[in-house]
């Protein structure tokens, strides 16, 4: 099993930053993916963001150039910077680590992210 503890959210204005990180604790050496997932209220849980070993990262189109994923291997911790935000961003993220050979999935409590115009 994994552990997967969220932080770094909060309000932010337009034009601003934030960074999220997710550490991972537990069957650390089983995971294959970290990333972040996020929802806006009525709309479906989509993906932003992930990284797997060697530093390989995805991301939506519409967060390309305006976050960035990185991670901490030592630490086991991935965080999410997020740039030049706008009230679009606003919305609960959510971590999410995938173990190898598929031996689950596991997610973060969620972390919201409000940005004011």
């Amino acid at each position: 099993q994994v552990q997967v503890v969220e932080s770094g959210g909060g309000l932010v204005q337009a034009g601003g930053s934030l960074r999220l990180s997710c550490a991972a604790s537990g069957n650390i050496f089983s995971i294959h993916a970290m990333g972040w997932y996020r929802q806006a209220p009525g709309k479906q849980r989509e993906s932003v963001a992930s990284i797997i070993k060697g530093d390989i990262t995805d991301y939506a189109d519409s967060v390309k150039g305006r976050f960035t994923i990185s991670r901490d291997y030592d630490k086991n911790i991935a965080y999410l910077q997020m740039h030049d935000l706008k009230p679009e961003h606003s919305a609960v993220y959510y971590c999410n680590v995938q173990l190898f050979a598929d031996l689950g999935v596991y997610w973060g409590q969620g972390s919201q992210v409000t940005v004011s115009s």
